[in-house]
């Protein structure tokens, strides 16, 4: 364990006002930034993980009092933490309107300057902004119209836009029957050639598409099964129809097989070669019938998916005379696909059980009676009964009774939780004893449950750098393979090397090789895998490429109080110079009330145990990284860190030993006094969370390099904390701001850091990291929004499971990949000595992406 000198000496341990993290600027080459604190990412096409770490010029300098040398960069034009200065970007010349998009397909920085650089160029855009940490885009112009050319513009430039405007008006459906992305693709193709859809989204990993149309639902579903697939409105109720649809796919891929087995075990009897081949031909009309048309719609939408090759293999083998040939293919086709579809389900499954925890009704209080009523006729403030036993259908506040609440759900905690009246709890939740009445504090559509499930859905839907990568291959490579079999077909035997039916047969194996499918699933089904499996453990992982991030990790800070300690300091000691320990005490409680600061609000509630009141005060003031300070009796009174009284030159003699004592045991001291004199001090101490050494503990033992603790404490306090918690580094006496220095500083040793706070104060920190994870998201809206993952209880014991989690899910994905690759370049290297068979090639497509899809639902079963 090392003590690394900080480059200002300020204490913010007696901080009694929010940090003032908003003059905190951050480099705008950074990967990910909130939502509040976006400016424009462009400037620079720098790689997702590179950092600023020395040279900083004035448009994009931190506010740090760290020290920077090397010349300055004029790439960047804004700084990332104030919303001032979105505001100050976003200034409109007269007459312009902004719109905003959301852009799906973004790797990196360098393609945010990529969209803008193509759309500047567009007749009618006066301007544009991309900013690639939020994923979303704003673009002005005069004239509305000009808005309805944005998707097709951005979609040249190899990305997706959709206006956000738009989602309010969006339904969502769920899919059956796709296999692999190009099926979604097909989708999408032919429902936006219907002059009544105006934006149509179809997500293969989730199985579910957004359409925003103005027409009905019945006509969407008919669209949709013309495409050759089945749609129905997200609803609950749609799990038995779900069901069976499955059981109706499997009796066709039955019946298809039992007229290929009757075919096979005919040719070796006495049966007429006619009667062979038609039930041969009655297999491949039976099991191929609904990929034929799914195969017809996506030539008519200009998709060139498997359902197209494996389609043309079967007919080209009929043409022929392979009919036993065409037939297995088919078979093989229709079994694989229904093998895949049922895994797959079971993927998405990850989040439907998410939606099942919470009840459909909930038990009213109205009056003296008890009423059910369905979860979306409760409103706030309505009283709801929840019984021993039951699960809690609403977030609430307790109004009487207490109980032990099974959090798991939410949290991932394995133990209840003591609650009592003026607890919040959260719906889905489980009350394992005591009858509770609950004032309900947010609708159906608001619980935290709901809210997890909406932005897990929303990670799946975004894809990682890695299946970004394999998507843009798979488009080369499927159009390359088909042209080359078409080649194979025509040129040898036109050039006199071999027979037609030699070379055709060759080419339709080709066919079915150029079927991408493996490929492109290895990655989407192991990102939904593990999202879905953080999702039911407590952790709210933001998508794909955090996921793949926190496999990567190297080195992990963190907030010292709130999360390495509980965050709730006690006070340990109190010392009067004047033998007025009361007096002493109410001052100090007059100054401090007002603060939201945890010292300050121990230091308050010490003071009510005792029944101490509070003096009448006023001019209260917030002294940042220092203290605070109040007018009593029209004296000035002041309450903060021994640096403040040193400023004031204020001599405090009498007190240095025993505070160099107090501070050397881990104490933070609040020293107590006037413009003239020390009154005294008290010494605060904050406790280390049970969980927080074994899992530091565990996170070495996963092989994670460095753990490093940030503070505003003094010298004693970091280092008497650091050792008991087994970190390996600390940073004492930062002010807020310095936090993003001490983590560019990490960067700067080489290493991919994660920053681990409450997702509040830490803002700056989280966004500057390479990895933000915040802790106790179940308790606030913002670590949700803010963080790139969420730890939903208000510990660290899920944090190595998230780790452990990522670096399996990497793994996997790259056996996937090379696995599928191999398989692929196997089948090409066999075709062209006629070893591989029309068969082999579709047993080797379909069996790879199957082995793809188990491989990867073992992230389901990881604990």
């Amino acid at each position: 364990m090392s003590r690394i000198e900080p480059e200002t000496t300020s204490s913010c341990c007696t901080n009694h006002t929010e940090p003032e993290v908003q003059e905190t600027k951050e480099s705008c080459c950074s990967e990910k930034k909130t939502e509040e604190a976006s400016a424009n990412s462009t400037c620079c096409g720098s790689e997702p993980n590179e950092k600023e770490t020395s040279p900083i010029a004035s448009c994009c300098g931190s506010d740090s009092k760290e020290e920077h040398t090397g010349g300055p960069s004029s790439c960047c034009s804004s700084g990332e933490s104030t919303i001032e200065q979105v505001n100050d970007v976003s200034t409109q010349p007269a007459g312009q309107q902004t719109m905003e998009f959301r852009v799906n397909g973004m790797d990196c920085p360098s393609c945010a300057a990529t969209i803008e650089k193509g759309l500047q160029k567009t007749k009618g855009i006066q301007s544009v902004r991309v900013n690639y940490g939020t994923g979303k885009m704003a673009v002005g112009a005069a004239d509305r119209s000009v808005y309805e050319l944005i998707p097709s513009q951005v979609r040249k430039l190899g990305f997706e836009a959709e206006p956000m405007d738009n989602n309010k008006n969006m339904q969502t459906y769920k899919i059956e029957g796709m296999d692999c992305g190009s099926c979604a693709m097909t989708i999408e193709k032919h429902l936006s050639k219907n002059p009544n859809v105006q934006a149509v989204k179809v997500n293969f990993s989730t199985g579910k598409m957004q359409i925003d149309h103005s027409t009905n639902q019945k006509e969407i579903i008919k669209e949709v099964q013309r495409a050759g697939f089945d749609a129905s409105l997200n609803t609950v109720r749609n799990q038995s129809e779900a069901s069976d649809s499955k059981k109706k796919g499997a009796s066709t891929t039955t019946l298809s097989g039992i007229f290929l087995a009757l075919g096979f075990i005919g040719s070796f009897t006495d049966v007429t070669s006619g009667l062979i081949t038609a039930l041969y031909a009655a297999a491949i009309v039976i099991g191929g019938y609904k990929p034929a048309r799914s195969a017809f719609y996506a030539i008519k939408s200009s998709s060139l998916d498997m359902n197209v090759l494996m389609a043309s293999a079967a007919i080209g083998a009929a043409l022929i005379g392979e009919w036993f040939e065409g037939a297995t293919v088919v078979w093989l086709f229709a079994l694989g696909n229904t093998l895949q579809n049922r895994s797959i389900e079971r993927t998405r499954d990850s989040i439907r059980s998410l939606m099942n925890l919470t009840p459909s009704e909930a038990t009213v209080k109205e009056g003296n009676q008890l009423i059910r009523k369905p979860v979306e006729e409760v409103g706030i403030h309505d009283i709801i009964v929840i019984k021993p036993g039951e699960k809690l259908p609403l977030d609430g506040e307790i109004l009487s009774g207490a109980s032990s609440i099974n959090q798991a759900p939410i949290t991932g905690e394995s133990l209840p939780v003591d609650k009592q009246e003026g607890d919040t709890v959260y719906a889905g939740t489980v009350n394992e004893s005591g009858a509770l009445e609950v004032k309900v504090t947010k609708l159906v559509e608001d619980t935290t449950i709901a809210k997890i499930i909406h932005l897990v859905e929303e990670a799946q839907e975004k894809k990682a750098p890695t299946q970004a990568f394999v998507d843009r291959f798979a488009s080369v490579y499927t159009p390359i393979v088909f042209i080359l079999a078409l080649l194979v077909m025509v040129v040898p035997p036109l050039l006199g090397f071999g027979t037609w039916g030699e070379w055709l047969y060759k080419g339709l194996a080709l066919l079915v090789v150029a079927c991408p499918c493996a490929l492109v699933i290895s990655t989407p089904v192991a990102i939904v895998s593990a999202i879905g499996n953080a999702a039911k453990n407590g952790v709210l992982i933001k998508g794909g490429t955090f996921l793949e991030k926190a496999g990567a990790i190297q080195a992990i800070a963190f907030d010292k109080t709130g999360t390495l300690t509980e965050g709730r300091p006690k006070v340990a000691e109190v010392i009067s110079l004047h033998n007025n320990r009361e007096e002493l005490i109410s001052i100090t409680r007059t100054i401090e009330e007002h603060s939201t600061h945890p010292i300050a609000q121990a230091i308050t509630t010490y003071a009510k145990e005792r029944s101490i009141p509070a003096m009448e005060g006023e001019a209260f003031k917030a002294i940042a990284g220092k203290g605070a300070q109040a007018t009593i009796n029209g004296v000035e009174y002041f309450a903060g860190n021994p640096k403040l009284f040193r400023e004031m030159e204020v001599p405090f003699h009498e007190l240095e030993e025993r505070m160099d004592s107090l501070q050397g045991n881990g104490n933070t001291l609040v020293v107590v006094g006037t413009r003239s004199e020390v009154l005294g001090l008290i010494a605060v101490a904050d406790t280390i969370r049970d969980i927080t050494v074994q899992s530091i503990q565990t996170l070495k033992q996963v092989g994670m390099r460095e753990m490093v603790m940030l503070t505003g404490d003094n010298e004693g306090t970091a280092k008497k904390i650091a050792g008991e918690t087994g970190v390996d580094r600390y940073f004492a006496e930062l002010l807020p701001e310095d936090k993003v220095s001490a983590v560019k500083k990490l960067q700067a040793e080489g290493k991919r850091v994660a920053m681990v706070g409450d997702g509040i104060n830490d803002a700056p920190a989280l966004a500057t990291a390479d990895l933000g994870i915040a802790m106790g998201g179940a308790g606030t809206d913002t670590a949700m929004e803010t963080a790139d993952i969420v730890l939903m209880a208000d510990n660290l014991e899920k944090l190595p499971h998230t780790i452990r989690l990522s670096r399996k899910a990497l793994d996997i994905i790259k056996q996937n990949i090379w696995f599928s690759l191999i398989t692929k370049l196997a089948a090409l290297v066999l075709i062209f000595p006629g070893i591989l068979t029309l068969w082999m090639a579709v047993l080797s497509d379909t069996g790879a992406a199957l082995i793809v899809i188990l491989n990867s639902m073992r992230l389901l079963r990881k604990k």
